[in-house]
């Protein structure tokens, strides 16, 4: 199997700049698993790193799509493994970094994304809004009672991709989520986390959500209003905020609204990977954290092949 370190954790914890050094340190080239840093001119809201990072230490899966471009999570999986066996058949380590814990599965567990196609989910959802909602949850009772159980009767949109895969592929849906209860990787993988207290994390994220504004965000995101930038790329943190807020909305109300969309999303990226039993916890203010995650991640220290 091929051997694959991880680093994780919530946005703004200091993933960056541990992930830059720890690449010099283990030979490692860096596969970005954030689901926004993939597209062009979002460098400021995504905190893309910079020129020197970039020339450090080789990127993978950033600035590689217009924000035009809806890219699924399908997509991103096959664009991300072919990186993970280009960087092996080179010789050197694939570190995995990021924060977007559907992503990350998506790339190291053995998980398959069905089709979509918007004539049988508008059809569906057509009828949602003739015959309601509880009469698909009751076709979804009768062919696929394993995913009926998990979702609630009134939880349209669900339903409603749970009948369109069933349709698509002959296939009930449940035997795609299962997967999702199984925490089994492609790889030979070993994944850190790293940490901070939550007040230190908040205040960290309040000083990037600053440094963003300063930095050119609202400029940045006009310019996107202007290409009109896809539906996905539209959703990312900072510039949903931005692009939703009301005419009259102050550069502060706006930035507090970032500030707390973002504590939010941090919140929900630390349950999700606190919820893979995989995770191996770091302290991020440990001063020596490059030598603690060198001797955890590779396997090829202990073979005698680092320095």
């Amino acid at each position: 199997m091929t051997e694959v370190a991880a680093l994780v954790g919530a946005t703004a914890v200091g993933k960056t700049a541990v992930a830059v050094r720890l690449a010099e340190i283990l030979d490692a080239e860096i596969v970005s698993l954030d689901s926004m840093q993939i597209y062009r001119g979002m460098d400021v809201g995504t905190a893309t790193p910079g020129a020197t990072d970039l020339a450090r230490v080789p990127h993978h899966l950033i600035n590689l799509r217009d924000p035009q471009e809806n890219l699924t999570v399908a997509e991103f999986q096959q664009l991300a493994r072919s990186a993970i066996a280009e960087i092996a058949e080179r010789g050197r380590l694939p570190l995995l970094v990021g924060g977007s814990g559907l992503y990350f599965r998506a790339v190291v567990d053995d998980l398959r994304f069905p089709p979509q196609d918007p004539e049988v989910r508008g059809a569906l959802e057509e009828e949602a809004v003739v015959e309601g909602t509880e009469a698909l949850y009751a076709r979804l009772e009768r062919i696929d009672p394993d995913a009926a159980a998990k979702m609630e009767p009134t939880n349209t949109r669900r339903i409603v991709r749970a009948l369109e895969v069933v349709q698509l592929t002959g296939r009930p849906f449940s035997e795609f989520a299962a997967a999702w209860e199984r925490y089994e990787s492609i790889y030979d993988l070993r994944i850190a986390g790293l940490r901070r207290d939550r007040t230190e994390l908040y205040d960290r994220i309040a000083r990037r959500v600053d440094g963003m504004i300063a930095n050119g965000l609202l400029a940045e995101v006009e310019a996107l209003r202007q290409r009109s930038c896809g539906r996905t790329a539209a959703q990312a943190l900072g510039y949903r905020q931005v692009l939703e807020a009301p005419v009259n909305a102050s550069v502060q109300e706006v930035q507090a609204e970032i500030v707390r969309a973002t504590k939010r999303f941090a919140r929900r990226q630390e349950s999700w990977f606190a919820a893979d039993p995989r995770v191996v916890w770091f302290d991020a203010t440990d001063p020596e954290i490059e030598l603690s995650l060198r001797a955890f991640l590779s396997r090829r220290e202990a073979e005698g092949r680092l320095p």
